[in-house]
């Protein structure tokens, strides 16, 4: 399959500005033969939280998906995209109230086949504009590969990775807002998580300045070990790059990670640490 990332800068709150150029895109890569076009994490209305969460009527938001059904539906190529979405009526009742950060998988006749709501939160604003979920990432058959979703803070975590192959993912789509100064997430983290859980895995990233954040782009794909497929510099991007199970699957043949691991162990090493101590906390703003 062949997948395209689009790594650009959007203007928060200018969705026809930001439709227009995942519009282009779409053209763009579907006219290359790509099957799926990922783009960056809340892209079509721009990263800024807190001003989302104040400026962004929740109305609106039916007709943007709608809209991004539809460049899905014009050029004929899947679309992966990301927007806030209701918090679960699970995460309400925990004492939650709002919205969730979303990512949705929609096919090239526009029908969503793939949700994914972010579970770990990453910064202040973040946390006081949106709610973290706690549903697992699930899979989903697209093209022959089984395809999974995480959003951005999610796979600096190796568990959220894990968790998506272990359930028979082998490509991780992963729309993302990193800001610079995070450059060892693409160029180490991403490998690592590629690599130890032998899956293809996609990151897209924003590049430019959004409102207070100015993301360093860095966009790449990362193949089942860990060996860089595609990756991007600093400003506007568009990138392709082949994907397949079959390296997958040999991959976890050669060195059978998902096969040996042993969880039931893990679980008790962790019921054992001392509990005046705890786990540490993720030592970041």
């Amino acid at each position: 399959m062949l997948l395209s990332v689009l790594q650009a800068n959007a203007v928060v709150l200018d969705i026809e500005a930001n439709l227009r150029t995942v519009d282009q895109a779409a053209r763009q890569a579907a006219q290359a033969g790509a099957h799926l076009l990922l783009t960056p994490e809340l892209f079509p209305v721009g990263y800024a939280p807190l001003r989302l969460r104040g400026e962004l009527d929740p109305a609106a938001i039916p007709a943007i998906r709608e809209r991004l059904a539809g460049i899905a539906r014009s050029h004929g190529i899947a679309l992966v995209y990301s927007l806030p979405a209701p918090a679960s009526s699970e995460t309400e009742s925990a004492g939650g109230t709002g919205w969730h950060i979303s990512a949705a998988l929609v096919d090239a006749g526009g029908r969503e086949i793939l949700t994914y709501a972010k579970v770990h939160l990453f910064g202040d604003e973040e946390r006081r504009a949106f709610v973290a979920a706690s549903e697992p990432p699930a899979v989903v058959d697209f093209h022959g590969i089984r395809t999974s979703l995480l959003i951005c803070y999610d796979i600096e975590f190796p568990e959220a990775a894990r968790a998506a192959a272990a359930r028979g993912a082998e490509l991780l789509l992963v729309p993302t807002a990193l800001s610079t100064g995070f450059e060892a997430v693409p160029q180490v983290l991403i490998r690592a998580r590629a690599l130890e859980s032998q899956l293809n895995v996609a990151y897209a990233n924003h590049c430019g300045t959004e409102d207070a954040y100015v993301f360093g782009g860095g966009s790449v794909v990362a193949g089942p070990d860990g060996a860089l497929l595609a990756e991007a510099g600093d400003g506007q991007a568009l990138l392709f790059a082949e994907v397949d199970a079959e390296a997958v699957r040999a991959a976890r043949e050669v060195v059978p990670y998902l096969r040996e691991r042993r969880p039931r162990v893990y679980r008790e090493w962790e019921a054992d640490l001392p509990q005046e101590r705890g786990l540490p906390g993720d030592g970041r703003p």
